[in-house]
């Protein structure tokens, strides 16, 4: 890194030295600690030399929450390499358009889904190195095999220089990847270690997906106060409530429904989670309160996107119900109309930001950012006001950027509706969300058959599901004579949401 400048390899290093005999990483079959992830981070940066990566090259990596993911963030920190982080639930033809738009060299996978990738990877002639995080087939290198290179050479790599790209919802049928600096994570990691007061003593645990942003913030959160992260594969409550017994984590994030299946576990085998001090994410006040009063935690709310490298606001719950938070000591939030003009206290307009935490841009998207950036500020396409104590009070999305947040990942109806209609016995559809108890908001698609259908709402929610990723198929769906339409013609949403949902 260049003299002003600090890395997460860096950190590495710092924490190595610093606390030598400090666990960095628990996962069921082992544990690591900071030397063991320095070293191994180095090796894994000359294994990835070695496979002709140079900097500004793209890595991609899909895997469930395993101890890999740290070594390649400290291999990318100390090469360049920028690592194309993806969401492991979606569909293959999903995960074929993230590595057509990025073009990475290298691509990471469990062997659990060879099958899946050598099917994508067939059609993408940039991956040159196939990487089994396990045992390798003929065509592909096991993970082991790249700690095998030997010492990287340095790479001058900046602060703000490109390092992960994470995509999100589809827009008009395609994601967009999100940008990210190390900065940008460094940063967005420290206003939660501040917040939280991490230090060597605490451990995070990981039940969000380390391909999402919230659960990187943690998860960096946690290092960068010389803690540990205790990794869980995949979220199972059992398994979870558990390891909280056992291990002692002191924070961890939550989508619903993680909490209520994670309190019903708790209570039925008598967990001890006293250890716990925070919870942050996004819960209903009335599972809020039983979980503080279960574990003596304190839940926190919170406002962020991928865009702003993560969570912007929080604060606890309890302090102002209803509310996203206060600012990080890092996000200069305002609240502008669509003429870029500043709104006062209270009053509704687009959240915009302007910081450290602004991401660089969308990949590939020149026109996009530019009207993204407008004002030389980052429009997040979210509504809301701030209150008189300086609380953010989210209202809802704009028009523009109709989305449906779904237990913690986003989908745009377009891109459901899009697939709905490739049905051959619908004609047409609107998708809306629509509260739902069990993921805080559900996706719900109104249509219209065709006038010889049988289709029945079981069989176009299959279909949905078998073409694009499981989350973002529709719960619900009703059928119609006819849909709402405007002046030019054109599917009335706002009708629709306001008859149906």
């Amino acid at each position: 890194m260049a003299l002003r400048s600090l890395s997460i390899f860096d950190h590495w290093v710092q924490n190595a030295y610093m606390a030598p005999e400090s666990p960095a990483l628990d996962w069921p079959e082992g544990q690591m600690d900071y030397p063991q992830l320095l070293k191994e981070s180095q090796a894994v940066a000359a294994g990835l030399q070695d496979q002709g990566v140079k900097y500004g090259d793209r890595v991609a990596v899909m895997a469930q929450n395993v101890p890999h993911y740290f070594s390649l963030l400290g291999a990318a920190s100390l090469s360049g390499a920028v690592l194309v982080l993806i969401n492991r639930r979606l569909s293959t033809e999903e995960v074929r358009v993230i590595l057509d738009d990025t073009a990475p060299k290298v691509m990471f996978y469990e062997p659990e889904q060879r099958e899946a990738v050598q099917d994508i990877l067939a059609q993408c002639p940039s991956v040159q190195t196939r990487v089994a995080l396990g045992q390798s087939q003929p065509g592909e290198l096991a993970y082991a095999d790249l700690l095998q290179a030997g010492l990287a050479y340095p790479v001058q790599v900046p602060a703000n220089a490109p390092y992960a790209i994470i995509h999100t919802a589809a827009v008009q049928g395609r994601p967009r990847g999100a940008v990210l600096s190390q900065e940008n994570l460094i940063l967005a990691g420290l206003q939660l270690t501040q917040a939280f007061k991490l230090h060597q003593e605490d451990a995070c645990l990981n039940l969000l997906p380390l391909y999402h942003i919230m659960g990187l913030n943690l998860a960096l959160a946690a290092s960068l106060g010389r803690g540990r992260n205790i990794l869980l594969p995949r979220f199972d409550p059992v398994r979870a409530a558990q390891i909280i017994d056992a291990q002692k984590p002191s924070v961890f994030g939550s989508f619903p429904p993680i909490l209520s299946q994670l309190m019903q576990a708790i209570e039925d085998q008598g967990t001890d989670a006293s250890s716990l001090r925070h919870v942050i994410g996004l819960e209903n006040a009335e599972n809020v309160e039983r979980w503080e009063s279960l574990t003596g935690s304190t839940f926190w709310t919170m406002y962020g996107q991928t865009e702003t490298s993560g969570l912007i606001t929080f604060a606890p719950q309890s302090r102002r119900p209803g509310s996203a938070g206060l600012p990080g000591p890092l996000s200069n939030i305002a609240i502008q109309d669509d003429n870029g003009k500043h709104l006062s206290i209270g009053q509704t307009g687009e959240i915009t930001l302007q910081g450290p935490l602004v991401f660089l841009g969308y990949w590939n998207q020149d026109e996009v950012n530019a009207y993204t950036f407008r004002f030389g500020r980052h429009h997040t396409g979210d509504l809301g006001r701030i209150d008189q104590d300086g609380h953010l009070v989210f209202q809802g999305r704009k028009a523009e950027k109709d989305l449906i947040k779904t237990g913690g990942e986003n989908v745009f109806p377009a891109e459901v509706e899009q697939v709905i209609l490739q049905h051959p016995e619908i004609c047409e559809a609107c998708v809306i969300g629509v509260n739902d108890p069990k993921f805080g908001e559900g996706i719900k698609a109104v249509c219209v058959r065709t006038d010889s259908s049988q289709v029945q709402d079981r069989d176009l929610i299959a279909f949905v599901g078998s073409r694009i990723a499981g989350y973002k198929k529709p719960r619900w769906v009703e059928f119609v004579d006819q849909l709402p339409k405007a002046e030019g013609g054109d599917i009335d949403r706002a009708a629709v949401r306001q008859s149906y949902s």
